[in-house]
C-alpha cells in the first residue's frame, strides 16, 4: 500500500513562492506518474504538473514557467516549485500517483495568495 502525505502549503503575498512536497510512502517500481492538481473555489480541477518515471514534465498553461516539478528519488518525494504566485493560484493542491494498475490520491494541501 502506497501513501501520499503533501507538505508546504500556506499563505503568501502576491509575487512570493512557494514550494509544495510529496512524499511516497511505500515503495515505487515500474512506470508511473505523479502529477499536482488543484482545485479552486467555484471551479473545476485543473492537472497544473505532472512528471513521468523517466523524467519528461507537462504543465498547464495556466503555471507553465512559474512552476517546476521534480522528483528525488532518494527521498521518494516529489516537489511543486510555485514562483510568482498570483490570487488565481488560489486552491487545495493534491498529489496524485498513478500507474497501469493503481491510483493514488494525497490528502491535500491549502495554497493561499492574497494581499
Amino acid at each position: 500500500q502506497v501513501q501520499l502525505v503533501e507538505s508546504g502549503g500556506g499563505l503568501v503575498q502576491p509575487g512570493e513562492s512557494l514550494r509544495l512536497a510529496c512524499t511516497v510512502n511505500g515503495s515505487l517500481s515500474g512506470l508511473w506518474r505523479l502529477g499536482w492538481h488543484r482545485t479552486a473555489p467555484g471551479k473545476e480541477q485543473e492537472l497544473v504538473a505532472t512528471i513521468h518515471s523517466r523524467g519528461p514534465t507537462n504543465y498547464a498553461d495556466s503555471v507553465r514557467a512559474r512552476f517546476t516539478i521534480s522528483f528525488d528519488n532518494a527521498k521518494n518525494t516529489a516537489h511543486l516549485q510555485m514562483n510568482n504566485l498570483q490570487p488565481e493560484d488560489t486552491a487545495v493542491y493534491v498529489c496524485n500517483l498513478w500507474g497501469p494498475s493503481y491510483d493514488y490520491w494525497g490528502q491535500g494541501t491549502q495554497v493561499t495568495v492574497a494581499v
